[in-house]
């Protein structure tokens, strides 16, 4: 199959009269986005690079350098754009290539197409520092020292959409930031734990006691679709969570009995945990191939500290309210 080539594909439900399109379609979020727009009525292109993991359906099969080429013959109402390269570790020429550039590609394709509006998942991982933060806002938000390449780049990408809504004479943008996505399928955030409870022991640091804030993913599909749709909103950012912060040693005890894992832990002070992490992120970064550490200074923040959204502006503006439950997103999960 060649790059840009589309696929033809009914939805198999009476359309609304609009055409969205959904980058990184292949991936856990964008294949749960396609699925939930075409539910409620969207006539949806499915994008991405992998045609064998694109939902069936409509697809467009090449990466962001292609789609701002392509032509697809008709507008594109609305753009959303999951695609990225997410990773606590990885060069950051790669990161602003598939990020920044990508974003940009994004951008100027919903132009073209005569798009509406934009919706771009952006990360609560651009609100991260090695201390509590509790209730943090949208704008609570320092990008003078980004913790790795992969924030620097989210934070770079915000501020070029936020430049263009700006301007003007473009689609309506809205940014979303979801954090910490769980559900059936995830690839990343409970399959990254389980492999460091099985290697090392999962370092636990004060205790567990650090909150987390995780959102279902079915959830952050309903966030998307209401960013799409919901009027009065360009240029505006929200955080997107469950709304159930709980202890990280709770939630993880909660997943792996579920899964019928005994938990492994190995208990770290903090400071020690963070010293090893930036001592392993040097060396790496001087190693061949750039392999990435077995713990980062991102991942010691996230577990040993309390990371908690406000979700106030999301409730009051797009009317967002969690509809899968963490309980339900765990349990889903641990079937599997």
């Amino acid at each position: 199959m060649r790059a840009g080539e589309t696929i033809g594909g009914a939805p198999g439900v009476v359309p609304r009269g609009e055409t969205a399109l959904v980058t990184g379609a292949s991936g856990f979020l964008g294949g749960y986005v396609v699925r939930d727009l075409r539910a409620h009525g969207y006539d949806v292109i499915a994008s991405g690079r992998n045609a064998s993991a694109l939902p069936a359906g409509e697809t467009f099969v090449g990466d962001l350098d292609d789609l701002v080429r392509a032509d697809l013959g008709r507008t594109v109402d609305v753009v959303v754009h999951c695609a990225a390269l997410s990773s606590p570790w990885g060069r950051w020429a790669e990161f602003e290539h598939a990020n920044v550039t990508g974003t940009a590609r994004v951008l100027e394709f919903a132009r073209r197409a005569g798009s509406r509006r934009l919706v771009h998942i952006s990360s609560p991982g651009i609100y991260a520092a090695p201390r509590d933060r509790v209730g943090i806002r949208e704008h609570d938000v320092d990008p003078r020292h980004p913790m790795n390449g992969y924030i620097r780049s989210k934070l770079e990408a915000e501020a070029l959409l936020q430049a263009a809504s700006a301007e003007g004479g473009g689609p309506e943008i809205v940014i979303l930031r979801p954090r910490g996505i769980i559900g059936r399928g995830d690839p990343s955030l409970v399959p990254r734990i389980l492999r460091v409870r099985e290697r090392f022991g999962i370092p636990l640091m004060r205790g567990g006691r650090g909150l987390v804030d995780l959102t279902a993913v079915e959830n952050v599909a309903l966030a998307v679709r209401l960013a799409a749709e919901v009027p009065d909103v360009h240029g505006q950012a929200f955080n997107i969570t469950n709304g159930d912060p709980r202890p990280f040693r709770a939630v993880l005890e909660q997943l792996l009995e579920g899964l019928g894992l005994e938990p492994r832990y190995r208990p770290v002070p903090t400071a020690v945990a963070y010293g090893v992490a930036a001592l392993l992120e040097t060396v790496c970064g001087v190693l061949p191939g750039y392999p990435e550490p077995p713990v980062t200074r991102y991942t010691v923040t996230t577990i040993a500290h309390s990371q908690t959204l406000d979700m106030s502006r999301a409730r009051e503006l797009l009317g967002y309210r969690p509809q899968v439950s963490l309980d339900q997103s765990l349990a889903e999960y641990a079937r599997v």
